[in-house]
Order: structure tokens, then C-alpha cells, then sequence
């Protein structure tokens, strides 16, 4: 177990330097830099920058210097713990993620447990009664989630809001504390809030683990071993849960490896309809703006997160599945 571990970290390394040289030139591949953006703003206003100034900036940022002296200065301070200077809001890119990613790693969480507490019981309702009347029931409904997108179901939810209760369900928190430190009471109003966008976004990826784990479950107890269990007089709860359902899951736990990097990414269009002040808007403003550090933070992070989830859900897999070795090749 150890040395799998090992090997997979050494192959990590070369995986993230290149994920980071793609990512850092995809960035700067449109024309211009942050600067450029802005000096166009400013003459779209009427307005103008000093060319002085302009230089000035660029040197200073370091904007003037080749394409690979940048990423490899990036990189350099990136393995030094700092990430770089936020160009749009003037801050280190650590200052500005700041509370963004504590709200959106909370919402990520509550999300998932969302999902698998209403998809399990549901999905294995619907595999052990099959083509009754409410798994035809909990398949229209599967259907209809899957069918509607998470900003379309966010944008109705706020208009019957406003127009049955006059109140706005937007934001992940009073307005109050939209610029206040955290604390409890500002703690306790994300709690508040936070079920509107748990219930948005956790709609589709529920509907969609119904079908898959309904589907893995109704392959598993046609197989010879369940039936065998029960010819021997097990319950059928029991065999229920002890083999098909174990077998079954080995897809959600392979699904850790996605989960890990919508810390995130997250919804971003549902957190910009619901303006949530969620890491997704900020990375879709950086790049916008070419924001260049702080989106090809964002992205590395995105990266580190995905090869370790991977790493996890294969650990969780073989733990999982005796099926499932590290080592690879025939057990004998």
C-alpha cells in the first residue's frame, strides 16, 4: 500500500507541472494582459492612462518579462505558498479567495451529503421494486431533474419567491454581513441560507446517482451470489446490504475524484444567478479580465484537488471491492 502510494505521488509531480504550463499558457493565450483590458475599459469611458504609468505597471507586475520567465517565477513563488498579486482587486490572491473558499467548500459539502442522503434510499427503493408504481413515480421525477438545469430551477425559484412571499432567496447570507469577518452569527445566517442553493444545485446530480445507482443494483441482484445467499435462508435485507449495495457503490466512490475539485469551480452559473459569494464567479470574473494569476491559481488548485481525489477514491475502491488490487495483474 505504501509504495502504490509513493509511485502515485512521483507520478503527481510531472502531472501538475505540465497541468500548471498548459494552464498558465492557456491563460495568457488571448491577446494582451490585464492591463490591456483595462486601458480598453478606460477608452471605452472617454478615459485615458498615462503611457508612463502604463510601463510602470507593467514592470511592477512583471507583465513586460518573456512568457517562460513568468511561469517559472509563478511556479517558484507558488511553491513558496504565494500564489501572486490579484491585478482587479489589489490584493494577494490568497487575501482574495480569503472566506470565498471556506462558503464554497461548506456549500460543496452540504451539497454532496444532500445528494446521497435523498439518492440511497430512493435508488434502492426503485431497484427492489421494480416497474411498481412508485419507481415509475421516482423515474418521471429522476427524469424531470435531469431535464432541468440547476439555473433555470434557481431563476423560478427566485421569481415565485418574490412573487408569493415578496422576499429574495438570493446570496448566502444576510446582507449585513456581506462584508463582516466570520463569525457565529454570520455563521449562522449561512446556515440560514444555505439550503436554497443545496436544493438548486443538488437537484441534477441527485436525480442522476438515482438512475445509476437503480441501474448498478438491479445488474447486481441478478447475479448468482445474491441468489445463492437467499437459497440459503439469508434475509433479504441482509444480503441486500451486505452484497449487492457494497458492489453498487463502486461508482460514487470513484465519483470522489470529481467531487474534490467542484470545491472550486462549484456551480458557477447557479452562484451567479443566486449571486452566491462562492469561488465560481471570482474564477469566472478572473478570467474575464485576464486576471491572470489568481484564474491560474484557481486552476492549479483545481488540478491538485483532482489527482488527489483520484488518489482517494482508488484507495477507497480496493478497500471497497476485494475485487479491486493495487498492484495490478492476476491474483492467484
Amino acid at each position: 500500500m505504501l509504495s502504490y502510494i509513493a509511485r502515485r505521488i512521483l507520478v503527481m509531480i510531472p502531472t501538475l507541472l505540465a497541468i500548471s504550463f498548459i494552464s498558465f499558457a492557456i491563460i495568457q493565450a488571448p491577446p494582451g494582459d490585464y492591463l490591456t483590458t483595462m486601458v480598453n475599459e478606460l477608452r471605452s469611458r472617454g478615459q485615458s492612462m498615462d503611457p508612463n504609468q502604463l510601463q510602470f505597471m507593467r514592470e511592477t507586475y512583471g507583465l513586460d518579462q518573456p512568457f517562460l520567465q513568468q511561469y517559472l517565477s509563478w511556479l517558484g513563488n507558488c511553491l513558496q505558498g504565494d500564489f501572486g498579486w490579484s491585478f482587479e482587486y489589489s490584493l494577494p490572491v490568497t487575501a482574495v479567495v480569503g472566506d470565498r473558499m471556506f462558503l464554497t467548500i461548506l456549500l460543496t459539502i452540504a451539497t454532496t451529503i444532500f445528494i446521497w442522503v435523498v439518492s440511497f434510499p430512493i435508488g434502492i427503493y426503485s431497484a427492489t421494486h421494480q416497474y411498481s408504481i412508485g419507481d415509475y413515480g421516482l423515474t418521471f421525477l429522476g427524469f424531470l431533474g435531469l431535464a432541468t438545469p440547476n439555473f433555470l430551477l434557481a431563476l423560478v425559484l427566485l421569481y415565485l419567491a418574490n412573487q408569493w412571499f415578496g422576499i429574495s432567496i438570493g446570496g448566502l447570507m444576510d446582507p449585513k454581513f456581506m462584508d463582516q469577518p466570520m463569525s457565529w452569527a454570520k455563521f449562522v445566517s449561512v446556515l440560514e441560507h444555505l439550503w436554497v442553493p443545496v436544493i438548486v444545485i443538488g437537484t441534477s446530480g441527485t436525480a442522476a446517482m438515482i438512475r445509476r445507482l437503480r441501474a448498478n443494483l438491479l445488474d447486481e441482484l441478478q447475479k448468482q451470489y445474491y441468489v445463492t445467499a437467499l437459497a440459503k435462508g439469508m434475509k433479504r435485507r441482509r444480503a441486500l446490504l451486505k452484497y449487492p449495495l457494497r458492489m453498487a457503490l463502486n461508482p460514487f466512490i470513484a465519483d470522489i475524484g470529481n467531487i474534490l475539485p467542484h470545491l472550486i469551480s462549484g456551480a458557477t452559473i447557479v452562484s451567479v444567478v443566486l449571486s452566491l459569494p462562492t469561488a465560481g464567479p471570482l474564477l469566472l470574473s478572473a478570467l474575464q479580465s485576464q486576471d491572470m494569476y489568481l484564474a491560474g491559481s484557481f486552476v492549479l488548485w483545481m488540478a491538485v484537488l483532482t489527482v488527489i481525489g483520484t488518489l482517494v477514491s482508488d484507495l477507497a475502491l480496493a478497500a471497497l471491492d476485494p475485487r479491486i488490487r493495487l498492484t495490478g495483474g492476476a491474483v492467484k
